[in-house]
C-alpha cells in the first residue's frame, strides 16, 4: 500500500479501483542521460478491502490521469502530461497523451498538445509500446513493482517478510520523455487522478511520495486526496498527530518532522542518479524501509521484504502481468 488504498478505510477514491493512484517513479533512462522515464501506477489488481480482485477494465474512459511538473520550486504546476482513454468499435482500449505548459498545467482539464494519439493499450503479457517525437509510450496492465507486507502493516506493524504485491499486477502509464521537455534541472513531480463521471473533472486522487497518504492523512484523508500541494501546509497538524501516536514523538518534534514530509512531491533532477528519497524514484527503491522509521521513530526498521525479481531492463521497466 504505497499509495494503494488510499480511499476510506484502505478502500478506492470515490470506490473505483481505476482511479486509485499506487505510485509515481521518476528516473533517468539507463544508458541515455538526455531522456527520463516517468511511471505513474494505477488500479490495483486486488482490493485489500473486502478482499478479492478488482475490474478487469484496466483505466476508466470516463478519467483523466495527469503527471504534474513543477519546475519553479513553488509546488504549482508549470507542465503537465495528461491521458485520457477511449474505445474503438470492437471495445479495444486507445490512449492519448497530451502535454500542456504554463497556466493551462496548473488548471485542470484533458486539453493540450498532442503528443501520442491511439497508442494501443496492452491487456495481455506482451507490451504493446508506440513511438512518436522522441518520446516512447506504453499503457497497460504490468506486474505491480510494489513490494511491501501489508498483512503485517494491517498487524500493528508486525511483519513477517510476505510480500502481498509479488503476485499482483497494476496498470501502468510509463513515459520516456526528453528531458528537454521536462523544463529545467530541479523538478518536483506529482500525479493524480481525476473523476469525470459527474460532468465535470474532479480530482479523485492524488501524490507522489509513497505511504504517507495512507498511513499519516488520518480524518483529513478525503480532504488530502483532493487537495493541491500547495496548500499542503494546512495538514501539517494531522501528520503530526499521526506521528505523535504511531512513534510517540513529542509535539514540537512531530510538527518539525511532519513539515518536511510536505508538500507531497517527488523532487527530481534528471542530471543525477535517482534514488528515493533524495532525488525521484526507481523500482528498486525500498521507499517502505524509508518511511517505517521516520512512522515509528527508529522502532521499525523495515518489513523484510526485498525488490521483484521480474524487472525488465529496458522499456516499459516493468514486469509482464501475472494474470491475462
Amino acid at each position: 500500500m504505497s499509495h494503494h488504498y488510499s480511499g476510506p478505510d484502505f478502500g478506492f477514491p470515490h470506490g473505483d479501483a481505476r482511479l486509485d493512484l499506487t505510485d509515481l517513479y521518476a528516473f533517468p533512462k539507463p544508458g541515455d542521460a538526455g531522456k527520463s522515464i516517468l511511471i505513474m501506477n494505477v488500479h490495483p489488481s486486488a482490493s485489500v478491502n473486502p478482499p478479492g480482485p478488482t475490474t478487469g477494465d484496466p483505466f476508466a474512459l470516463e478519467a483523466l490521469y495527469e503527471l504534474k511538473i513543477d519546475t519553479d520550486g513553488d509546488a504549482v504546476a508549470n507542465v503537465a502530461y495528461r491521458v485520457r482513454f477511449s474505445a474503438s468499435e470492437g471495445g479495444k482500449l486507445t490512449a492519448t497523451l497530451r502535454r500542456v505548459e504554463g497556466t493551462q498545467a496548473a488548471g485542470t482539464g484533458d486539453r493540450g498538445q498532442a503528443i501520442v494519439e491511439g497508442a494501443p493499450v496492452s491487456i495481455g503479457r506482451e507490451a504493446r509500446v508506440t513511438e512518436a517525437g522522441g518520446y516512447r509510450f506504453f499503457a497497460g496492465w504490468r506486474s505491480d513493482p510494489f513490494f511491501f507486507d501489508t498483512q503485517g502493516a494491517r498487524n500493528n506493524l508486525q511483519f513477517t517478510g510476505d510480500d502481498f504485491f509479488a503476485d499482483k499486477d497494476v496498470c501502468s502509464i510509463v513515459m520516456e520523455v526528453p528531458n528537454s521537455a521536462l523544463g529545467r534541472q530541479n523538478l518536483g513531480l506529482w500525479a493524480r487522478t481525476l473523476d469525470g463521471v459527474g460532468g465535470k473533472w474532479v480530482q479523485a486522487d492524488r501524490g507522489a511520495r509513497p505511504l504517507q497518504a495512507v498511513f499519516l492523512t488520518g480524518a483529513e484523508n478525503a480532504a488530502y486526496l483532493a487537495g493541491e500541494p500547495a496548500d499542503d501546509a494546512r495538514f501539517v497538524a494531522v501528520f503530526a498527530h499521526s506521528l505523535q501516536h504511531a512513534g510517540g514523538y513529542a509535539p514540537q518534534e512531530a510538527t518539525r518532522l511532519a513539515g518536511t514530509l510536505l508538500p507531497d512531491i517527488l523532487p527530481y533532477d534528471p542530471k543525477r542518479p535517482a534514488s528515493f528519497p533524495n532525488n525521484g524514484r526507481t523500482l528498486t527503491d525500498d521507499a517502505v524501509d524509508v518511511f517505517l522509521p521516520i512512522l515509528t521513530n527508529g522502532k521499525v526498521t523495515g518489513d523484510k521484504v526485498g525488490p521483484h525479481s521480474d524487472l525488465l531492463g529496458e522499456f516499459p521497466y516493468l514486469g509482464p502481468p501475472h494474470e491475462g
